[in-house]
C-alpha cells in the first residue's frame, strides 16, 4: 500500500503566509496535507515532479455568481482551469433561493439584467428542485464539481419571497416583513450559507430594464437584516452600492459589526469620483476601513487587480449596434450569414442611422465613448495607451469613429472585438491592493458571461504587478490570492500550505505564466455563449488531494463540495 495519494516533490514552496520560497516536498492522503519534506524513498499513487515550478495553495475567490451555474455545471470553468479551488457566490444581493415556483421568472430576470447571463440559458439549466435556501443548499451539495463552493443569502430573493410585488416595485418593508426577512435569513445561515449579500447601485437592473428589488432599500430594512449575523459563526456582509452618501451607506456595515462582531466587505473601485468633502473616493473608503478597524471591526474593501473590462462585438452579448433595429433583425442568422448581411452598404447605412431599442446599461453608458474603446488585440492588454483608443485611431485615418467602429467589427469574418477599461482604470491599482484592509477579488466568475472575462484577475495579478511590473514581492501576492481571502470568509482550513490543511495546490511554472486573449464559446444550457480564458504556465491544480487540472485541461476528477459555514484550522484543533 502507497504511504500517500499523492506527492509532489521537487517543488519550491510558497506556503501563503507570505513568507520566502521554500525547496519543500508535499505528501496528501485523504484530501489533507500529510506531510512536508516527507521521505525521500515514500510511494503515492500519483507523483507530480515540479522541479522548476512553484508550488502555491490553490486560490480563493470571494466574488463570483456560479449561483446559476452550479446547479447544472461539474466544472466551474473559468476559475477551476485558473487554478481556483474555492468560490464564494451569491454575490450583490442576487441569486435563486429562496423562491417559489411562481417567481422563477421574477429571478431569472433579475439574474439575467443584473449578472448578464442568458436568461434561456437559466430557464434551461435551473433543475429548480428547491423552494426554501435550505433546500437550494442541498441541491448544491448533491452536485459533483470540481472545486469548493460556499454561498451568500441574497438580499433580492429574499425580499421578493416575503413582499411578492410589493418587493420587485421596491415598496418599502414594514416590520413583518422585516420579521420575516429576518426569519428567512437566518434559516439560510443555519443551514450553511457564509453570510449576506444586496445591492444598492442604479448598474444593476433586472432584464426589464427596471431598477432591482433591493435598490434603495431603507437603510433600517438593511440594519435589522444584518442584525440576524454571527460574528462567532464567521458571517460576513457584503455590499455594492454607489455611494451617493458614502457614510450613510458605510453605516450599514458598522452597525451589523458593532451589533454582531460579524465581518463587513463592499466593492472597492477607483471610479474617479470624489466623496462629499472631495477627497477621492477610494481614499475615503479606505479611511472609513481604518477607523473601523481601529474600532474592532473587521471590514474590508475588495478590489480589482485590474480595470472592469467590457468586451464588446458582433460574437459577445453586445455592442454600440446590438440593440438597433436592423441588427437585431439579423441576429438569428447563422454568423457567417448575418456577417455577409451587415457587409452590405445599404443594411450598414440603415443601421448607422437608427438608435438602440431598450439597450442594457452598458450599452447605454459606453456606445459612444469612443475615446475609452480599444481594438482587441492578442495578447490582450489590459491597460491600453490613449492614442490607441477607437476615436485616435479612426482620427489618424480620417474617419467618423462609429463608422470606423461598425467596420472593425467586421473584419476577421465579425470576430474583432473591442475592449473597454470601464472601471477601475487607474493608476492606483496598487495602492488598493497593498492595503491592508483590502482583498483581492471582484473577478465576477458566472457572470457577465457575455461582455465581461474578469475570472482571471487573480492571475493577471501575478502576471502584471509580479513579473512585469515588480509591484509585489510573489510571497506576498500569493497570499494575497490564497489566506487572505481565506481568513476574510473564516475558512481556515485552506489557504495555506501546511500539514492538516486541505490538500488544495497549484503547481506552475512562474516563468511561462501568461493569460491568453478570452474567446468565445456556446456551451451554456440553451446554447447560450460565453466567454473564457486559458493561461499558459498552470501545470496543475489539485482539489482535495485530485488533480482537478492538469497541462491545459480539465481532468474529470471532482472533489469539490459544499462549504457550510466557517472552516476551523485545523493546525489548532490538533493542538486542542
Amino acid at each position: 500500500m502507497a504511504d500517500y495519494d499523492l506527492l509532489i516533490r521537487g517543488g519550491s514552496l510558497i506556503d501563503g503566509t507570505g513568507s520566502a520560497a521554500r525547496p519543500c516536498d508535499i505528501g496528501i492522503r485523504d484530501s489533507r496535507i500529510a506531510s512536508l519534506n516527507p521521505d525521500a524513498d515514500a510511494t503515492a499513487e500519483q507523483t507530480i515532479d515540479a522541479t522548476g515550478r512553484i508550488v502555491t495553495p490553490g486560490f480563493i475567490d470571494v466574488h463570483t455568481h456560479y449561483d446559476g451555474q452550479a446547479t447544472w455545471d461539474n466544472h466551474l470553468v473559468p476559475s477551476s482551469n485558473l487554478g481556483t479551488t474555492t468560490v464564494v457566490m451569491g454575490n450583490c444581493g442576487v441569486g435563486f433561493a429562496p423562491c417559489r415556483k411562481s417567481d422563477h421568472d421574477v429571478l431569472i430576470e433579475l439574474m439575467e439584467g443584473v449578472e448578464e447571463i442568458p436568461g434561456t440559458a437559466m430557464a434551461e439549466g435551473l433543475p429548480w428542485n428547491w423552494e426554501s435556501f435550505p433546500e437550494y443548499l442541498d441541491s448544491l451539495d448533491a452536485k459533483p464539481r470540481d472545486i469548493d463552493i460556499a454561498a451568500l443569502v441574497p438580499h433580492g430573493p429574499v425580499r421578493v419571497f416575503v413582499m411578492g410585488e410589493r418587493g420587485v416595485k421596491r415598496e418599502a418593508a414594514n416590520a413583518e416583513d422585516i420579521a420575516e426577512m429576518q426569519k428567512l435569513v437566518s434559516e439560510a445561515l443555519t443551514a450553511g450559507a457564509v453570510g449576506f449579500s444586496t445591492s444598492r447601485t442604479l448598474v444593476h437592473r433586472s432584464a426589464t430594464g427596471d431598477l432591482i428589488p433591493t435598490y434603495d432599500a431603507a437603510t433600517d430594512e438593511l440594519k435589522q437584516l444584518g442584525e440576524v449575523l454571527s460574528g462567532d459563526a464567521g458571517h460576513v456582509f457584503q455590499l455594492i452600492a454607489d455611494w451617493e452618501d458614502p457614510d450613510k451607506e458605510f453605516d450599514i456595515l458598522l452597525n451589523t459589526s458593532r451589533k454582531t462582531g460579524a465581518k463587513g466587505t463592499f466593492t472597492l473601485l477607483d471610479l474617479n469620483t470624489n466623496a462629499p468633502d472631495g477627497t477621492p473616493l477610494w481614499e475615503y473608503h479606505l479611511k472609513n476601513i481604518e477607523n473601523a478597524q481601529a474600532e474592532g471591526l473587521d471590514i474590508r474593501g475588495q478590489v480589482l487587480s485590474r480595470p472592469v473590462g467590457m468586451l464588446m462585438g458582433h460574437p459577445a452579448s453586445m455592442s454600440s449596434f446590438s440593440r438597433r433595429p436592423t441588427c437585431l433583425a439579423l441576429s438569428e442568422l447563422p454568423p457567417e450569414e448575418r456577417v455577409v448581411a451587415l457587409r452590405k452598404p445599404e443594411v450598414r447605412e440603415k443601421i448607422l442611422s437608427e438608435t438602440n431599442v431598450n439597450p442594457h446599461i452598458f450599452i447605454r453608458i459606453f456606445e459612444k465613448r469612443f475615446d475609452v474603446m480599444y481594438p482587441l488585440e492578442e495578447p490582450i492588454n489590459y491597460l491600453p495607451k490613449e492614442e490607441d483608443s477607437v476615436a485616435n485611431r479612426a482620427a489618424a485615418e480620417g474617419k467618423d469613429p462609429e463608422e470606423w467602429l461598425y467596420d472593425y467589427f467586421l473584419g476577421n469574418d465579425g470576430s474583432n472585438l473591442i475592449y473597454i477599461p470601464a472601471a477601475n482604470f487607474t493608476d492606483n491599482i496598487t495602492n488598493l491592493l497593498r492595503h491592508p484592509y483590502t482583498v483581492s477579488a471582484l473577478g465576477d466568475g458566472g457572470a457577465h458571461v457575455g461582455s465581461i472575462c474578469d475570472t482571471s484577475a487573480n492571475v493577471y495579478l501575478l502576471t502584471k504587478w509580479v513579473k512585469e511590473r515588480a509591484e509585489f514581492e510573489l510571497p506576498e501576492a500569493i497570499r494575497m490570492l490564497t489566506r487572505q481571502p481565506a481568513e476574510l470568509y473564516s475558512l481556515l482550513d485552506r489557504g495555506l500550505i501546511a500539514e492538516g490543511m486541505v490538500a488544495d495546490l497549484n503547481v506552475i511554472d512562474f516563468d511561462k505564466l501568461a493569460l491568453k486573449t478570452p474567446h468565445i464559446v456556446a456551451d451554456l444550457p440553451a446554447g447560450g455563449r460565453r466567454f473564457l480564458q486559458n493561461a499558459d504556465g498552470l501545470e496543475a491544480t489539485v482539489k482535495s488531494g485530485k488533480v482537478i487540472f492538469k497541462n491545459g485541461e480539465l481532468t474529470g476528477e471532482l472533489p469539490g463540495g459544499l462549504l457550510r459555514g466557517r472552516r476551523e484550522d485545523p493546525r489548532q484543533a490538533s493542538a486542542g
